[in-house]
């Protein structure tokens, strides 16, 4: 845009926003004035990308129009280097980062341990599912099958625009019956903390307080931070564990 006189503050006026946008500068201004008016999802992107809204903030965007928001880019399975500071030095704790489509994104290595996802892991629910190690070492797995395709529905409703939820939901019936059953059940939960008992084969029962954040620079992504319980000794069997499967040097 030209530069124009007398310009008192730094960025676009609404005019200029208006056309670089391809709308007209009134219908604009209803826009930014919360009117009853008719918005594209087409419109809504080239105001975002004049804008130059993060993914975030076009989310919001999406939001205050009463439209879903756009299906975000898939994942890339990388995190920020802070966020992976904080994942490793979790340690001798388990932690790990999924995505909204539950992929695992980041793994530390006591989460690995503990729970025996391996580099053939790639989804949380696929690995409750399919994962031997993890079912025979869950207690109660039965009661956390139905707490976790509960969530899962959750989360498919909150993007009804996204097809990966039900791609992934028809794979798992296809592989899984305990999850095309329960998932027959439409259940919905959702648990930000909760208590996980496992029996693991070589540090016995393990007793974890769990707690799940949702990453803010990371729209749809979830931190889960894994705490022996209090009053347990979880805490010097897990550190003895990991310090037998410390990976040799050299």
């Amino acid at each position: 845009m030209p530069t124009g006189g007398g310009r008192r503050t730094s960025g676009l006026r609404r005019e200029e926003v208006a056309v670089l946008a391809g709308v007209g500068v009134s219908w604009y201004t209803w826009l930014e004035q919360g009117r009853e008016i008719n918005v594209s999802a087409d419109v809504l992107d080239a105001v975002a990308s004049v804008l130059r809204l993060d993914a975030a903030e076009r989310e919001h965007l999406y939001l205050l129009a009463g439209l879903n928001p756009p299906p975000l880019p898939p994942s890339n399975r990388q995190v920020p280097d802070g966020l992976q500071r904080v994942i490793d030095g979790w340690l001798p704790r388990p932690a790990y980062v999924i995505d909204r489509h539950w992929n695992l994104v980041a793994v530390n290595r006591a989460a690995r341990v503990v729970f025996g996802y391996d580099h053939g892991d790639h989804n949380c629910l696929v690995s409750f599912f399919t994962n031997t190690h993890y079912r025979n070492a869950l207690c109660r797995w039965e009661d956390a099958a139905r707490a976790i395709v509960g969530q899962f529905r959750a989360d498919a409703a909150r993007y009804p625009d996204d097809p990966e939820f039900g791609r992934l939901a028809a794979d798992m019936c296809l592989a899984s019956p305990a999850f095309a059953n329960i998932w027959a059940e439409h259940r919905v939960g959702s648990a930000a903390q909760g208590l996980k008992i496992l029996h693991h084969p070589e540090a016995g029962e393990l007793v974890f307080e769990y707690t799940t954040l949702p990453l803010s620079d990371l729209p749809g992504h979830r931190l889960l931070l894994y705490t022996p319980a209090s009053g347990d000794d979880t805490g010097s069997r897990l550190a003895a564990l990991l310090e037998m499967s410390e990976p040799l040097a050299g």
